[in-house]
């Protein structure tokens, strides 16, 4: 990790390569609310409450993450079910997330359960729209498995 004055990067840099093919850029802004709890509000108005509180209101951010992954992936799984015209009657995700004991306590490993039935629906064909979601559509899980560049820039709040 590299740090400026007014910035601090880690992990290593894209390639050109690598930047050539990025798509539009998300955005989120975080308002601390006291204690821990913070809203976030993205760019389309939308609200998600993070919360590691004594007494939580909201899902704390590795919660968050977990969510972020499995939804990810049920959107998946979900469309490619509907595409093979086999929609699923029934689905849902179970994830668990296995953490360092020492900080920053990172997952190391996540075990993302898809539970679903539906008429004509087989084994298989599950296995086959989960793989593909994880191995190749899923951007979260993608992000998850790759060196992504965090740069935390410093401003000064009653400049802005």
């Amino acid at each position: 990790m590299t740090a400026t004055p007014d910035s601090i990067t880690a992990n290593s840099t894209p390639t050109d390569a690598a930047l050539a093919k990025t798509v539009p850029s998300k955005t989120m802004q975080i308002t601390w609310l006291g204690e821990q709890r913070y809203l976030g509000v993205s760019a389309s108005g939308h609200q998600l409450l993070i919360d590691n509180s004594p007494v939580k209101i909201g899902v704390s951010p590795m919660e968050a993450l977990l969510g972020a992954l499995a939804t990810c992936t049920a959107y998946d799984v979900v469309e490619i079910m509907n595409k093979r015209r086999t929609p699923l009657a029934t689905y849902r995700i179970e994830v668990e997330g296995e953490r360092a004991q020492s900080d920053p306590k990172r997952y190391t490993r996540i075990t993302v359960r898809h539970i679903a039935a539906g008429a004509g629906i087989s084994q298989e064909q599950l296995v086959r729209a989960a793989t593909l979601s994880h191995e190749k559509y899923c951007s979260v899980a993608a992000s998850l498995n790759s060196e992504i560049v965090v740069e935390a820039r410093l401003e000064d709040a009653a400049a802005s």
